[in-house]
């Protein structure tokens, strides 16, 4: 790249913001599964569901966003995403129908990808530069887990605030009038991030004429679509997905397994949430100076190793111990992983212009776990409840970890040894 990689706010802001505008659809029912199901009256299916929908139109907001991030800089796409979906908050709070609720979903599949995703994997792209993809985009998903812990933990210290005591059994109004201040502090936060990238994520005139096209054009899709490199890169991605899917069910697991509370519960969703921004930093500097490609390998086998301790049954159901440290081992592979399947592209031979187009042609494959990976984990949990049915998802992300890591490998093959890194 010819130019001065912008400065490290600019990384900043894109962290704040990559894990913001998620809050909402996502970390929230990650962090009080158990709340979310209760509160909305739902299954573990019909909140599957929600996730399909978002899934649904995700699917095509990927693919026509892709060329809006090559034509428009990111700054004003980034900043309306998250004001949009702050909105949503505000239906969010009124613990909307089951119908109502999928609308909903599919809303947020549109603010937060159409105009957010590809911007964000570009910019990060930017601020990477030739040497420093493992850390620009370690760093991108680290601090994202970073921010994703601070908001569970301010839920959580909300949600106990609202609460009589937490050791009780709380009735279904006094959950909705705690869980409520969360969803409100949060969509107030999230229009905040929204007014700081406004401001502060530009990107200089000198910069924009290197990684701004006028128009897309059917040949330089076409172009993309001939990379060898897109199409591995959209297997690692549904793979690698899919286990970041899975962790959603660890508070879960912790409440049917373990009969832990709602707030403990909660905390374990949030504990997890805490291990992202240590592997994200760890990983991103450490395949800076060796094989990016191998680190991806290497997060595909750690998953697939804590994957079959949970499916095996081989860890005590009644051993908080081997659970947290089973959760870190899991944890731990698949975060490795989702740090690092975009900083490969620039071993792939990806051009930086094109980014925006990659990403949504790579991301209409990649995330369709969006679309299936709720249902089915929800209908492995509905189907045997308990320890059983936990058993049965943990087997899923062992399958697909495992065939992750295959097309890693030959994606390690093929461009791992060509180029370095740190070249």
């Amino acid at each position: 790249m010819d130019y001065k990689r912008p400065p490290w706010y600019f990384l900043a802001l894109l962290i704040l913001a990559g894990e913001s505008v998620f809050i909402l659809p996502f970390v929230l029912a990650r962090v009080f599964r158990p709340t979310v199901l209760d509160t909305f009256e739902l299954t573990n299916v019909e909140l599957g569901l929600c996730f399909s929908v978002y899934g649904f139109v995700a699917l095509f907001a990927y693919l026509a966003g892709g060329p809006l991030a090559d034509k428009y800089p990111p700054r004003k796409l980034i900043a309306i995403a998250l004001w949009t979906t702050a909105l949503g908050g505000l239906l969010f709070a009124t613990f909307p129908s089951f119908d109502t609720l999928k609308v909903l979903y599919g809303y947020w599949g549109l603010t937060t990808i159409f105009l957010f995703w590809a911007p964000m994997i570009k910019a990060t792209r930017i601020w990477g530069g030739d040497a420093s993809q493992g850390k620009a985009f370690g760093f991108l998903d680290g601090g994202r887990g970073l921010v994703g812990a601070l908001f569970g933990s301010m839920g959580v210290y909300i949600f106990s605030f609202f609460i009589p005591a937490e050791g009780l059994q709380l009735s279904l109004e006094e959950s909705r009038r705690a869980f409520s201040n969360v969803i409100l502090y949060s969509s107030g936060i999230v229009t905040l991030v929204g007014i700081l990238v406004w401001f502060f994520l530009r990107i200089e005139p000198e910069w924009r004429r290197s990684i701004v096209l006028e128009r897309i054009t059917i040949s330089e899709i076409r172009e993309v679509m001939k990379l060898r490199a897109i199409w591995l890169l959209m297997v690692i991605i549904l793979c690698a997905y899919v286990g970041y899917k899975i962790t959603d069910v660890f508070s879960l697991y912790a409440r049917d397994v373990l009969s832990y509370t709602q707030v403990e519960s909660a905390r374990i969703g949030t504990f997890l949430l805490y291990i992202r921004p240590v592997v994200g930093v760890a990983i991103g500097i450490l395949a800076d100076r060796s094989k990016t490609t191998l680190w991806l390998l290497i997060g595909f086998l750690i998953a697939f190793t804590g994957a079959v301790l949970f499916a095996t049954g081989i860890l005590p159901g009644t051993s908080s111990a081997l659970f947290v440290l089973s959760v870190i081992l899991v944890a731990s592979g698949v975060y490795a992983v989702r740090c690092l399947y975009f900083s490969v592209m620039e071993l792939g031979r990806i051009p930086l212009v094109l980014t925006g187009t990659a990403v949504g042609l790579i991301s209409l494959v990649g995330f369709t776990p969006d679309i299936f990976a709720g249902p089915a984990m929800g209908y492995l949990l509905d189907r045997s409840p308990g320890v059983s049915g936990h058993r049965d998802v943990f087997w899923m992300l062992a399958a697909f970890s495992a065939m992750g890591g295959g097309v890693a490998f030959y994606y390690h093959k093929i461009f791992g040894k060509s180029l370095s890194s740190t070249e």
